[in-house]
């Protein structure tokens, strides 16, 4: 199974990835952390993000998408694979499709997880409180909120049009919202 995790800040995409990566038995790949790596081994995608964030500018998609397609052509992605940070707006959407194409690979779903404003904000600051973490004030929340509403949207609906999204309600406990992930996107391998 190929999923797209989709949601804002806080909707709890990363905690929901680690639970489905072990029950569906693929890899969760988070292209911050893949980032990380990469440019950790020193590989020659790497070297060139770390030049470009050493003069503070963003990582170009073209440095991702080849981040991106090595990941995807490992032995432990060929089961499938669950996406979270990536596509962020709708030319990466377009290029994620053209990426899957020429490996021959399908794409199952992009799983939204809706979660009001409001409560992101609550659980950021609780996070933010429990971690020290100064990016997670209710002012900066709502900002990367209205970034993220912004720069999402048509992503969503991109997704929506090719009849693969799947609206996930995220508010409950951890159990309650990956039982409807799960029932959502495999109802063959829901949780009893």
């Amino acid at each position: 199974m190929r999923l797209v995790l989709l949601g804002a800040p806080g909707s709890g995409k990363g905690t929901q990835a680690a639970k489905l990566k072990e029950h569906l038995q693929v890899p969760h790949i988070s292209t911050g952390d893949l980032l990380r790596a990469e440019v950790a081994a020193g590989s020659p995608l790497g070297l060139q993000a770390k030049e470009v964030m050493a003069r503070g500018d963003l990582v170009s998609d073209e440095i991702l998408l080849g981040m991106l397609r090595d990941r995807f052509s490992r032995d432990d992605t060929r089961s499938g694979f669950i996406l979270d940070g990536y596509p962020r707006n709708l030319a990466q959407a377009a290029a994620l499709d053209e990426l899957l194409a020429s490996l021959g690979q399908s794409f199952d779903a992009a799983v939204q997880l809706t979660v009001d404003n409001e409560q992101i904000v609550e659980r950021l600051a609780g996070r933010a409180k429990a971690e020290g973490r100064a990016d997670d004030n209710p002012e900066s929340v709502r900002k990367r909120l209205q970034v993220y509403d912004q720069q999402t949207a048509p992503v969503i609906e991109f997704y929506r049009q090719h009849g693969q999204l799947t609206v996930v309600d995220g508010v409950g406990s951890l159990d309650e919202v990956f039982t409807r992930i799960v029932e959502a996107i495999a109802p063959e391998k829901a949780v009893g």
